[in-house]
Formats: C-alpha cells, sequence, structure tokens
C-alpha cells in the first residue's frame, strides 16, 4: 500500500496539470441541474442517469458517468444541505493539495464504485462522498463546525461517528448476507485507504508504541516511586548512591540512569560515578 501511494504521489508531481479544476463546482451544478429535472419529470431524470449494469451493457454507456450527479435524496433541503456540505469539503481538499491530487483522488473513487457497480449490477456514490469526508477529518481534525447549526463539534468526531455507523451498515449487511451492501462501503473509500495509508500506519504505531511505554515495567515502577515519594518523603528524587533529595537541595539536578534495571535517580555527582543496577 506504501509503493502505491508514493506511485500516486509521484504522479500528481510530474503532472500538475492533470485534473478538472473546481471539479466540485461542476458536480453540484450537475447535481443541482438532475433535481430539478426530476422535480418537472417525477424523477425520471434520475431514472435514466443511475448507474445500472445491465443498462450499460444494452448500450446506455452514458450511465459510466452520470451517475455521480444523480442527487442523494429528493428533498429540497437536505439535498442543498448535503451537496453544499460536501462542495465545502472538496473545494477545501483541492485548495490544500493542489488540482492534480484532490481530481485523482475522486476520479479513483469513481473507477472503483464503476468495477463494482458493474460486477455487482448498481453502485452509489453515497460512500465516495463519505471518502472526502474522512480525507477533511484526517487534514483538518480540529476544526469546528456547527451540529444542526447551533452546536460546536470538532470534525474529528464527527468522522469517528460516521466511521461507527460505516462499520455497524458493513457488520449488519454481514448478517442479513447483503454481501453486495456489506462491501460497497468498504470499495467505496478505497480512495481514502490509498492515500491516507502511511499517515494511519504511523498513527497505530505511535499509539502501540505510547502504550508500551505508559504500561511499561520501569514506567509503572517510576510512577509508584514518585507517588510515594511524593506521600510519604516530601521529595520527587533521591540519588541512590548519597540520599541526596531535591527537597534538601533544590538546585541540585537529578537523573535517571538508563543502563540501570528500573528508575534509580542519581544526583550530579554520581551520575556517571556509580555501578549499574542489573
Amino acid at each position: 500500500m506504501r509503493a502505491i501511494e508514493k506511485r500516486l504521489d509521484q504522479f500528481c508531481r510530474d503532472h500538475p496539470r492533470f485534473g478538472i479544476p473546481n471539479l466540485m463546482n461542476i458536480l453540484v451544478i450537475g447535481t443541482v441541474i438532475v433535481f430539478l429535472l426530476d422535480r418537472f419529470s417525477g424523477y425520471r431524470a434520475s431514472y435514466l442517469l443511475s448507474f445500472s449494469a445491465s443498462a450499460i451493457f444494452h448500450g446506455q454507456i452514458w450511465r459510466l458517468v452520470s451517475f455521480v450527479f444523480v442527487p442523494l435524496g429528493s428533498d429540497i433541503l437536505t439535498v442543498a444541505l448535503s451537496l453544499y456540505f460536501y462542495w465545502w469539503i472538496g473545494s477545501s481538499l483541492e485548495r490544500e493539495w493542489g488540482t492534480a491530487r484532490f481530481s485523482l483522488f475522486y476520479l479513483l473513487g469513481v473507477v472503483f464504485n464503476i468495477v463494482f457497480g458493474l460486477i455487482a449490477g448498481y453502485t452509489s456514490v453515497t460512500y465516495l462522498n463519505l471518502s472526502m469526508f474522512f480525507a477533511f477529518a484526517v487534514l483538518y481534525p480540529d476544526m469546528r463546525v456547527l451540529l444542526f447549526f447551533f452546536i460546536p463539534i470538532k470534525i474529528k468526531w464527527l468522522a469517528l461517528a460516521d466511521a461507527l455507523l460505516f462499520v455497524l451498515a458493513f457488520l449488519s449487511s454481514l448478517i442479513r448476507l447483503d454481501i453486495v451492501g456489506a462491501f460497497l462501503p468498504l470499495v467505496s473509500i478505497l480512495n481514502f485507504f490509498l492515500f491516507f495509508w502511511s499517515d494511519m500506519m504511523d498513527v497505530l504505531q505511535y499509539r502501540r508504541q505510547r502504550y508500551q511505554h505508559q504500561h511499561s515495567k520501569q514506567t509503572v515502577n517510576f510512577k509508584k516511586a514518585t507517588k510515594q515519594a511524593q506521600q510519604q518523603k516530601g521529595y520527587i528524587h533521591k540519588c541512590a548512591v548519597c540520599g541526596k533529595t531535591d527537597t534538601d537541595f533544590p538546585d541540585m539536578e537529578f537523573r535517571y540512569c538508563s543502563k540501570c534495571n528500573g528508575y534509580y535517580c542519581y544526583c550530579m555527582e554520581h551520575i556517571n560515578n556509580h555501578v549499574h543496577i542489573e
């Protein structure tokens, strides 16, 4: 995965003019047009433009592209809010990444959906838009938005909530033996994994190392010794050789020896002049 991610980055650097500038503007305008056509045609437009493998195999190849413009919903307020939200996210990603990287990110998502749709019979851009949201949350985790227009919440918490719902939907589909419904979300966010695999692995490695450090024998002993010292002796550091403490000698520096087996503290006179404890 890391090798693929590096090749994608290299492609974007080598082809800076690749892609469609202001791609989200085109997607939003196209979706609005289809929504308006639906209102006057009894949703005939969405029917003719949505993804259908059987229709594509019978010559309606425009569905390979037009399905990305089919609105997700029929309520005007819901559609308007979702379009604005994803336009804001997509435009922010394009400004951060550049046109080439963002276009490649979205294009790969579309390609993955098309391949899956041709095999399974149908597909949707619902989870493709969710992949953009996950990407935005990785780049701007602490940005605040107003949930329900008045509750300030960080993007990362919304992303975690969406990820939980994503997992629940996946498990629910598996329980119902709906294999297509279970794997459509996974396929739709493959582009996210391709572009953020290194970041996710780095976070997992950092958290694993931090957990190991916090629960290591030396750290536990150090915390225990520090707590006992504060409660009983009134000092934090005490030289294991001469017994000097930071209470008796507040200007003295104390260090811990990395070669001793355990957290043993020494004053500056003995940090380099003591027998290491095995």
